[in-house]
């Protein structure tokens, strides 16, 4: 693409540039001080749009309560499993008075507990998880967001070579765009979940990776705010993201995803993608046709062929349109051989870096396609199809397994592992091997 080839040139003019906000301030949204409604290009106070009433992400990583959770100040043994962990942070750098002011109103918070454990029972199918994150509403929102961030956006994909496209896609989904970013307790909600103990060893290296960016002045304990599990700022970055990634994206000093400027929220997320391996003008996906009579056995991420390849098998865009050489591809079935089809290019693992599941990956690669001026996609769903519980999950991956076709982990979540097992039965029993593991698929089994 042609803004692609641009690259080398627009990161020399970067790096001569005072901020990403390049040489056009008035449309600029680096703030002078905090910005009131008057002075700011982006407000993320401002009302949401109908229809658009929270952040969107899928099973990997919970949404964002809209409210302040109420902290329960005492629980039988948080005490003591707060005194141990204190030894343990303090082995690994962070300094007593750091983590003494810091855990000082660092409370537990019995709903987090509560949230975590319920929220993996269920999950979206992904029509309805796409209906709301590529919604009338979020669409007009993104292109809106685009528009007041222009500037910094296209600045930011010189810099990084990831689309502007893509970068406001995320921070669509990840906060509205900036409106919903959490107003929950980081580290409250963080040592809640580690003292609970499920992902014990999970949380307490986030809490770890948290004092960090406190100790090194980042950040300020009150602004220490996010989702309740722990995710952070505009486009909901964990601890680590943070320290691996976060960029100082405006040039003064600091590396703010939280405040009211997204520069270096928006920024970060684009030298995530970067570092995870985004290549520059390749598309994360297209909707495809599959032609009558193919071989379903050839589509999943794990079988990568080249354009040639598909478009000798008669695959075409559903424009029809030959597909383009991007590099290695697959065909992806999310709901089967008879819903929506796409051929997925390596950007799309990229975008699995950041949240592993497919309907976020899809999610955010359309609503950027959306934002950009293209289309609806054409595909249809099984809307009959209800989604299984996490229970029904793992005793499909159970009888999986008694039948002779291991998926691996018993964990509930439909992996390539599980959809390959999936594949296998399918096949075994004479049914169209697509994959896709659904209630049918179950009582068969059972």
């Amino acid at each position: 693409m042609q803004r692609c080839a641009a690259l080398v040139l627009g990161l020399a003019i970067w790096l001569g540039a005072p901020s990403l906000a390049g040489s056009a301030p008035d449309t600029s949204i680096r703030p002078v001080s905090r910005p009131t409604q008057s002075q700011s290009a982006i407000q993320v106070s401002r009302s949401l749009p109908l229809g658009l009433t929270r952040s969107v992400r899928p099973v990997a990583r919970a949404a964002r309560l809209a409210d302040p959770i109420t902290p329960e100040p005492r629980a039988p043994g948080f005490d003591r499993w707060a005194h141990e962990f204190r030894a343990r942070a303090l082995s690994q750098g962070i300094r007593p008075a750091v983590f003494d002011t810091a855990f000082a109103q660092v409370a537990f918070l019995p709903e987090i507990v509560e949230l975590d454990k319920s929220q993996s029972e269920f999950s979206k199918q992904i029509w309805d998880y796409l209906d709301s994150a590529v919604s009338v509403a979020r669409v007009s929102a993104g292109q809106r967001a685009l528009q007041e961030t222009r500037d910094t956006l296209r600045a930011i994909e010189r810099r990084y070579g990831v689309d502007a496209e893509i970068v406001a896609a995320i921070w669509g989904l990840e906060s509205s765009y900036g409106a919903l970013r959490g107003s929950t307790d980081t580290l409250s909600a963080m040592a809640s979940l580690a003292f609970d103990g499920r992902r014990r060893a999970f949380f307490e290296t986030e809490i770890i990776a948290a004092l960090r960016i406190l100790q090194s002045g980042q950040v300020r304990l009150a602004q220490l705010r996010g989702s309740w599990a722990g995710a952070m700022g505009h486009t909901q970055f964990m601890p680590t993201s943070f320290l691996a990634h976060a960029v100082d994206g405006n040039r003064n000093g600091r590396k703010n995803i939280w405040g009211d400027d997204p520069t270096d929220a928006l920024a970060s997320t684009a030298n995530f993608l970067r570092e995870n391996g985004w290549t520059c003008g390749q598309p994360w996906g297209m909707e495809v046709r599959l032609p009558r009579g193919f071989d379903v056995g050839q589509s999943g991420e794990r079988i990568k062929k080249n354009a040639a390849h598909w478009n000798a098998a008669g695959v075409r865009l559903v424009d029809g349109g030959r597909i383009p050489d991007h590099g290695p591809s697959s065909i992806l079935l999310p709901a089967g051989a008879d819903a929506a089809a796409f051929v997925i290019f390596d950007n799309f693992q990229v975008l699995e870096t950041y949240n592993p599941a497919d309907a976020y990956v899809i999610g955010v690669g359309h609503l950027a396609d959306r934002i950009a001026g293209g289309a609806a996609l054409h595909g249809s769903w099984p809307r009959q199809d209800r989604a299984l519980t996490r229970t029904e999950k793992v005793e499909l991956q159970n009888r999986l397994n008694r039948a002779g076709f291991p998926p691996g982990k018993y964990d509930g979540i439909i992996g390539p592992n599980t959809i390959e097992a999936v594949r296998r039965y399918q096949a075994s029993v004479g049914a169209v091997p697509d994959g896709y593991a659904n209630l049918q698929l179950l009582r068969r089994l059972r």
